[in-house]
């Protein structure tokens, strides 16, 4: 007996620990044909994430909805992945991603400017923990292949600190690399200005 409820107390210390934001972002009517007929169902797609940083996606079917929704977010808790953020607000950089027809541009904004993206890709920046980001979905509307996309995208994503390790620099000259080239054409018109 002790056993038993020691068991249900880890698994509801388990339950509680991890804070998710949990995200609906569709649910349809399925129907399965058998011989006597059809039989309806539900599908639900839901979005979970813990507002820091870690996101994942369910999709699951039943013949309930709350249960459908209960198994997709069990899905989705078990499938999530770690993006790096910059600042805990916005992405490092301008990354696309693709599944199937569902293609998205996802570009890191300044502070201040939110979460600029539509239906399924917002669900998936504010259960990230994304504050400032403009998303454009470029190929279908259908919620499965944007949200698929948009974690493509997400996984595509690499912070300055790995780019580094893996280049075997430090962070720092990664960064400035990347600043000096954005400055290189301002300090070249100058130089012309200067000239004449």
């Amino acid at each position: 007996m002790a056993r038993g409820q020691q068991a249900e107390q880890q698994r509801s210390d388990r339950d509680e620990q991890p804070e998710f934001l949990e995200r609906l972002v569709g649910i349809n009517r399925v129907a399965k044909v058998v011989k006597g007929g059809r039989r309806f169902g539900f599908a639900a797609l839901v979005i979970v994430g813990d507002g820091k940083g870690r996101v994942g996606h369910g999709h699951a079917k039943a013949r309930e909805v709350p249960e459908a929704i209960k198994k997709a977010t069990e899905q989705a808790k078990r499938k999530m992945i770690r993006v790096p953020l910059r600042d805990g607000r916005t992405i490092h950089h301008d990354v696309k991603g693709r599944h199937g027809a569902g293609r998205v541009l996802l570009r890191s904004a300044p502070k201040g400017t939110g979460i600029i993206a539509g239906g399924p890709m917002r669900a998936v920046f504010e259960a990230l923990g994304i504050q400032d980001v403009v998303a454009k979905a470029l190929g279908s509307n259908n919620p499965y292949s944007m949200v698929n996309a948009t974690f493509a995208a997400l996984e595509a994503m690499q912070s300055p600190r790995h780019v580094a390790a893996r280049r075997n620099k430090k962070i720092g000259d990664v960064v400035s690399g990347r600043e000096e080239g954005r400055d290189a054409p301002a300090s070249a018109a100058q130089n012309e200005a200067d000239d004449e």
